[in-house]
């Protein structure tokens, strides 16, 4: 059984470094979580180095412009480390003649790499990094399209893993809700990101670049997605602390509160055991 803590603070003297999910532990996409920031801002001056590790198809600055606009103080962390930074990887070894799947907002995700930016018609392979309007969209929405790229044996790699997220009080379907589908139809998917090992390699190396050699069960994650953040870090072996307030909430939320025994029976029917929870990071 996970034990209940009331801060990090409960738990950081086992640490040296955390890694920290971005949504749904540092914000919703719309308002800041400030005691979390604070939470790793606390842990910082007692010598721990924290990494964000986030499913964002954004490479890192575009990130790290979107915490500073929701209030969240560079201090709070050492290094920031997306899906997007490690999926370029990905789209660098080809196909070269690209197709974006989502927002035009993601574009900086190829910026620097040697693609091609082509239609549809013209994709050697997919770059999925959500949809174009997720507010109204499911991934049925695209069943023709995806079904025409897989006819053509069209990769799709998936920059944002994530399956949904919170956005204020709404969830949101992500890329990694398109991937699912994808595969389900039988197509070819290539993920980077949580729970991949990919950027858990890429955020111990940024973590060493900060503090030097440190071992790996001295490494804290902390993170509300089951399908991504707990079995990442399950799967990685490491010890996570899961913050139940998240996407999963609804499944054990009692008079709106975390019901402890209904959370408990969730993780095991997930084959999750997670060492510590609290419902938001403080």
């Amino acid at each position: 059984m996970a034990h209940r803590i009331t801060t990090l603070g409960d738990i950081t003297t086992q640490f040296d470094v955390i890694l920290s999910d971005v949504w749904g532990v540092l914000h919703n996409g719309v308002s800041a979580f400030p005691d979390a920031a604070i939470a790793l801002e606390e842990a910082r001056k007692v010598g721990k180095t924290v990494v964000l590790i986030t499913n964002s198809p954004r490479p890192a600055p575009g990130v790290i412009a979107q915490l500073r606009a929701l209030g969240i103080p560079d201090t709070a962390y050492d290094r920031i480390i997306t899906s997007g930074d490690v999926t370029r990887g990905l789209i660098a070894e080809g196909p070269s003649k690209v197709f974006l799947l989502g927002p035009e907002r993601d574009l900086p995700l190829l910026d620097g790499l040697d693609v091609e930016i082509v239609p549809e018609a013209d994709a050697e392979s997919v770059v999925c990094t959500g949809f174009f309007d997720d507010e109204t969209e499911t991934p049925e929405d695209y069943t023709d399209m995806l079904k025409g790229f897989i006819a053509r044996s069209v990769p799709m790699i998936c920059a944002n893993p994530d399956l949904v997220v919170e956005r204020g009080e709404r969830i949101i379907p992500c890329a990694g809700a398109m991937a699912a589908y994808y595969e389900q139809l039988g197509g070819e998917v290539r993920i980077a990101g949580k729970p991949h090992t990919p950027i858990y390699q890429a955020c111990l190396a940024a973590a060493e670049e900060v503090r030097g050699p440190f071992s790996q069960e001295r490494i804290l994650a902390i993170g509300d997605g089951m399908p991504t953040d707990v079995k990442g870090a399950l799967s990685n072996g490491l010890q996570l602390l899961y913050i139940s307030g998240g996407i999963h909430a609804a499944e054990y939320t009692l008079n709106g509160q975390t019901d402890e025994a209904l959370l408990n029976a969730y993780l095991k029917g997930q084959g999750a055991a997670p060492g510590w929870w609290m419902p938001r990071l403080a």
